[in-house]
C-alpha cells in the first residue's frame, strides 16, 4: 500500500462508519452515500476526472457485495428472507446488472454523474414527502418477477446501489410485510452487486488514470476500508433507532442528499 493510499485510508474508514450508522439507523442502502463520498475522496487522489464516477460506482457495488452478505446472514437467522421471490427476481437482476454496467462503461463521466444525481434527488424527495406505495396487488408469477428484476438491476448498476430503494417499495406494493420486504431486498442486492462489480472490474481493466490498488473500476483500499467500518458500525446504528428520532434524522439525511445531488447536477 503506497503513501498516498495510507494518507486517505482514514477517509474510507470514516465514510464506512457513516454508511454503517445510517444503514442501521434508517435502513437505507449504502450506494447513495458511498458514491458521492468516493467522488470527493478521489478528487484528492491521482484519479482523472473522466474516470472518477465509474470508479466510484464500481467500488460502491463491490462494497455492497460484501455488506449484503453480512446483512443477509442476519436476516436469514430471523427467517425473514423470501427465497422464492429472490430466485424469481435473480435472473433479471443478474442479466440487467451486467447490461447496466456495460452501458455505464459507454457513457461519459458527465452523463453518468447526471444519472446518479437525478436518481439521488428523486430518492431524497420520496424520503422528504414520506411517499410509500400502498399494498394494492400480489406478487406476479416467476416470469413477471424476472421482468421486474430487469428494470431494477439495470438502474441499480448504473448508479452503484444494491437496489433496496427500488426492490423494497416494489415488494411493499405487492403486499409483502415491511420486515420481509427489507430482508428479501437485501438478498436481492447480492446478484445485483455481483453482476455489476464483476462487469465494472472487467470493463475498466484498460482504463487510464486509475490509482494503484485498482482492478478495473474497483479500488480495493476503499472497498476494504468502507466495508470493514460499515459492518462494525451498522449494529450500533440499529441500536440507536430506539433512542433517537429516526423520523427527523431521515428528513435531515434526505435534505443532505438533495444538496449533494444538486451540487453534482451543477458541476456535471
Amino acid at each position: 500500500m503506497d503513501v498516498s493510499t495510507l494518507a486517505v485510508l482514514p477517509y474510507y474508514l470514516s465514510l464506512g462508519a457513516v454508511v454503517g450508522l445510517l444503514a442501521g439507523l434508517l435502513g437505507i442502502g449504502g450506494g447513495l452515500i458511498i458514491v458521492p463520498g468516493l467522488l470527493w475522496i478521489f478528487s484528492t487522489q491521482a484519479v482523472t476526472d473522466a474516470r472518477q464516477i465509474h470508479l466510484a460506482v464500481g467500488t460502491s457495488l463491490a462494497v455492497i457485495l460484501l455488506t449484503a452478505m453480512a446483512s443477509v446472514r442476519g436476516h436469514q437467522r430471523q427467517g425473514a428472507v423470501l427465497w422464492p421471490v429472490v430466485l424469481g427476481l435473480t435472473p433479471g437482476l443478474f442479466i440487467s446488472g451486467i447490461g447496466g454496467a456495460l452501458f455505464a462503461g459507454q457513457l461519459s463521466s458527465r452523463v453518468l454523474t447526471l444519472i446518479f444525481a437525478i436518481f439521488a434527488l428523486l430518492v431524497a424527495l420520496v424520503m422528504v414527502l414520506d411517499l410509500r406505495p400502498r399494498a394494492s396487488r400480489h406478487l406476479p408469477p416467476r416470469s413477471g418477477l424476472t421482468l421486474t428484476g430487469l428494470g431494477i438491476g439495470a438502474l441499480s448498476t448504473l448508479v452503484g446501489i444494491g437496489g433496496g430503494s427500488l426492490t423494497t417499495p416494489y415488494l411493499l406494493w405487492c403486499n409483502i410485510s415491511l420486515r420481509q420486504a427489507i430482508a428479501t431486498s437485501a438478498a436481492c442486492g447480492l446478484p445485483i452487486a455481483c453482476a455489476g462489480a464483476g462487469t465494472y472490474l472487467l470493463t475498466g481493466l484498460d482504463a487510464p488514470g486509475l490509482p494503484p490498488g485498482s482492478s478495473g473500476y474497483i479500488y480495493w483500499p476503499a472497498v476494504v476500508g468502507i466495508a470493514a467500518s460499515s459492518m462494525l458500525l451498522a449494529p450500533l446504528g440499529a441500536s440507536l433507532t430506539h433512542r433517537l428520532s429516526v423520523y427527523w434524522l431521515k428528513k435531515a439525511f434526505a435534505l443532505l442528499l438533495i444538496v449533494v445531488a444538486l451540487r453534482l447536477l451543477v458541476s456535471a
